[in-house]
């Protein structure tokens, strides 16, 4: 047994001894590839001038998430191209994207946006369609008051980023689920998060960041995935289109056929009626009912690529991360369904290493969470895309991510509490 398993080591030595040449251009050619593009789309990001803004809610807030669904269907305008291989290997370019960060100190809660200055007029109008009363501002960015390297001596940190954890197609728990017709008795998925901030004390900071890109029609992957879903349950057979060729063999094998017995029996052609397609979704249970029926919304609304990532940051004297990174994960288990899709930590980005001697993991513990502290910070700072991300459409987007209504009393809410009004017509001007 050695000795065959010492030949078959041998000949693949000698294998990789006199073809490695024609392997090594091949590698070579794959990292120069990631170099390359990735180095012009870092350029082409530095290109880009991006413009903040931050938006204090109104008082009295008694639309739905409903009003932020129409806000983001009306944000996939921002996709203006296809991009192809002349945008990405010369000129670095790529899709647009917008970040909605909602942001928590002891001072107060915060609603901010980041997009490309050129969009602008789109965001502000959009979001004046739905909420008249808000007001906007433009701010500067409110990462620039912490230091540029975390963690330090003074600061901890925890963070990490949130994929879906099952295929696309598969819906999240959105805001019809939360939503009764009497309006005292509505509850809001995100009061959750904006209590936990606006019980932060002094020192903490937490930071939740919601990347957006749109996802083109044309192009969306995501739908055939859900419709091949959507097909499975169904148990329905997709047939295969007949090539021209086959079809014109067919019909001359048959029209022999009926010749040669035309003597015996009446000539019969063939037909292309459709056969009746049996009513499965009647066999299906409750359950399989209410997933058919969540895949089939999720693809009929525009999608968006995103990423949800989440730090929070305090003093080490008084480091309390684990009670508010419990509460936060809470909040975003909530939208977490056991038959359809929920949330879950991507483990390559969250700022945990276990402490188990026997394992390799554990090796050079400190120095691989400090690395990942680093890296998940400086990714929240640049709004840089996870390295895995996923597709929620407009619905579920607006459930994560919308402004609170009036029932949530969380006391640190930025609200406005007066509107600014515009000048009387014809007043005199000094």
């Amino acid at each position: 047994m050695h000795q065959v398993l010492d030949g078959i080591l041998q000949s693949i030595g000698r294998i990789i001894s006199v073809s490695w040449w024609a392997f090594l251009p091949i590698g070579l050619f794959l990292v120069w590839n990631d170099l390359w593009v990735s180095e012009l789309n870092r350029l082409w990001r530095y290109t880009i001038k991006w413009k903040m803004i931050e938006i204090k809610i109104p008082k009295e807030i008694t639309k739905t998430p409903k009003a932020m669904e129409n806000v983001f269907a009306a944000l996939h305008a921002i996709y203006h191209k296809n991009f192809g291989i002349e945008d990405a290997y010369f000129k670095g370019e790529s899709q647009y994207w917008i970040t909605f960060e909602l942001v928590g100190y002891a001072g107060g809660v915060h609603y901010y946006v980041r997009f490309p200055e050129v969009h602008r007029h789109l965001i502000e109008s959009v979001i004046y369609s739905e909420y008249p009363d808000a007001e906007i501002s433009e701010a500067s960015d409110y990462t620039e008051i912490m230091p540029d390297v975390l963690p330090n001596v003074m600061y901890d940190m925890w963070g990490n980023d949130y994929i879906l954890a099952r295929e696309n197609p598969y819906p999240i728990r959105t805001y019809e689920f939360f939503e009764a017709n009497i309006e005292e008795q509505r509850l809001d998925p995100v009061a959750a998060i904006t209590e936990a901030m606006s019980r932060l004390k002094d020192n903490e900071s937490m930071w939740i960041q919601y990347l957006i890109k749109p996802v083109p029609d044309k192009f969306a992957n995501w739908k055939a995935e859900g419709e091949a879903l959507r097909d499975k349950m169904m148990q329905r057979k997709k047939e295969e289109p007949k090539g021209f060729w086959f079809t014109m063999f067919e019909g001359l094998i048959h029209f022999i056929r009926n010749l040669s017995a035309a003597t015996l029996e009446y000539p019969t052609w063939q037909t292309t009626e459709k056969k009746d397609e049996k009513l499965k979704f009647l066999f299906l249970s409750p359950g399989e009912q209410n997933v058919l029926k969540g895949i089939e919304n999720k693809i009929s609304k525009v999608g968006f690529e995103v990423g949800l990532r989440f730090l929070f940051i305090g003093h080490r004297d008084s480091y309390a991360g684990g009670a508010n990174v419990r509460a936060v994960d809470g909040a975003i288990r909530q939208f977490n369904t056991q038959d359809m899709n929920g949330f879950k930590t991507l483990n390559d980005t969250i700022t945990f290493i276990t402490s188990k001697k026997l394992t390799s993991q554990s090796w050079f513990r400190e120095k691989k969470l400090h690395y990942r502290k680093r890296m998940i910070y400086d990714a929240y700072k640049l709004r840089l895309y996870p390295p895995k991300t996923y597709v929620l459409n407009s619905e579920e987007l607006a459930t994560i991510f919308h402004f609170p209504i009036t029932t949530v009393e969380a006391p640190l809410l930025r609200r406005v509490h007066t509107k600014k009004g515009e000048p009387p017509a014809g007043l005199p001007l000094l």
